[in-house]
């Protein structure tokens, strides 16, 4: 069976290994990486990974399509030998890391614990930042082990989701959350959705959905370690490159409060460290990673040191030195700010609907 995973980056060399450490020990066979604008060694690094025969690496400098980077990246995906070959396929990011409670923790013991699914989504868990000032050269699953609740009642995007889904063409694109544009011909009531409790999912989870039912445990089988933080160093620089898919949208103390939860202790990922930690041997064991690695720990160092000079970096920096964790918020509240939002899209309808076309106008 061939599992695939697509990942995109951007100045990520410094974390580079120990994902495809982790994601390897976790079972993936293939791994389909693309690189944009690096300045920290990156695309280097894969270049080497690609040339050992861990990884295929496509640079995806542009031009990009009206989507952006990421939807760039993954439109040149669907068309890869690796996509054509897989018979299940995940996209991922860099700060997301597979967690399969089942079985051995392979990717193999998740498919087989749902065997009639064709798609399992694979709800994040949020990791916060646990307080953590500077950026230490550290091994992400390690150091970061405070978490959100099993159970989280707002905000909607703790309960967001990567699809790993049955590669049979029933979905002709790879989204970034889930795959998109079914076959116009395809059967969606034949292609079964699964999230990891091993409950079956219908409706718009088929055609659009990305975020699991918030307020219930989504975690039974497996989840999606999240770590959007990191330490408050490492924040600055991914303030600094922008968000993955929005990339001109710049990170701010909005994305901080809604993802920096550090209520739960969750060491589960540990479970892989003693594999991930072998593959990490044989990869530092080649002279050029090693030697890329380490310049990229120091890339950015001295990178967050030259944002220190400029006062809106500066700023920031300071406000989250400032803001405490966040709170989760009791089922009530989450229930009522629910309502809220559900009224917001009524009304959003409304006006679409109602709005004269340009012919009237």
């Amino acid at each position: 069976m061939r599992t695939l995973a697509v990942l995109t980056v951007r100045n990520e060399a410094a974390f580079l290994l120990e994902w495809l450490a982790h994601h390897k020990a976790v079972g993936f066979t293939d791994f389909l990486v693309f690189s944009n604008d690096c300045e920290d060694g990156t695309a280097e690094m894969l270049e080497r990974l690609d040339e050992l025969g861990h990884l295929a690496h496509v640079e995806n400098d542009g031009p990009y399509d009206k989507g952006g980077i990421q939807f760039t990246a993954l439109k040149k995906a669907d068309k890869h030998r690796l996509t054509k070959r897989a018979d299940w396929i995940l996209a991922l990011d860099v700060d997301e890391f597979v967690n399969i409670h089942t079985g051995k923790g392979q990717v193999t013991d998740l498919i087989a614990a749902l065997p009639d699914a064709d798609a399992i989504t694979l709800t994040w868990r949020l990791f916060g930042n646990a307080d953590q000032v500077r950026y230490q050269g550290e091994m992400v699953t390690d150091r970061f082990t405070r978490a959100a609740p099993n159970v989280m009642h707002w905000p909607w995007r703790a309960a967001m989701f990567k699809t790993l889904y049955r590669n049979d063409g029933t979905y002709r694109k790879i989204g970034v959350h889930r795959p998109r544009s079914p076959r116009e011909d395809a059967d969606l009531e034949e292609f079964r959705w699964f999230d990891c409790v091993g409950r079956e999912l219908s409706g718009d989870f088929k055609t659009k959905r990305i975020f699991s039912n918030y307020g219930q445990d989504n975690f039974q089988l497996a989840q999606l370690n999240h770590y959007p933080l990191g330490a408050m160093e490492s924040f600055i620089l991914k303030a600094d490159r922008g968000r993955a898919v929005h990339s001109e949208d710049l990170l701010d103390l909005d994305y901080w409060v809604e993802r920096n939860f550090n209520t739960d202790e969750d060491t589960s990922a540990a479970r892989y460290r003693a594999a991930r930690d072998a593959i990490l041997e044989i990869f530092l064991g080649d002279a050029r990673l090693k030697r890329l690695h380490e310049r990229a720990v120091q890339w950015r160092k001295d990178r967050f040191m030259a944002l220190m000079h400029e006062e809106p970096y500066r700023a920031l920096f300071g406000r989250l030195m400032m803001t405490p964790p966040s709170r989760p918020i009791s089922e009530v509240t989450g229930r009522t700010l629910a309502g809220f939002a559900a009224l917001g899209r009524r009304k959003a309808q409304v006006v679409t609907i109602n709005r004269p076309s340009e012919d009237e106008v």
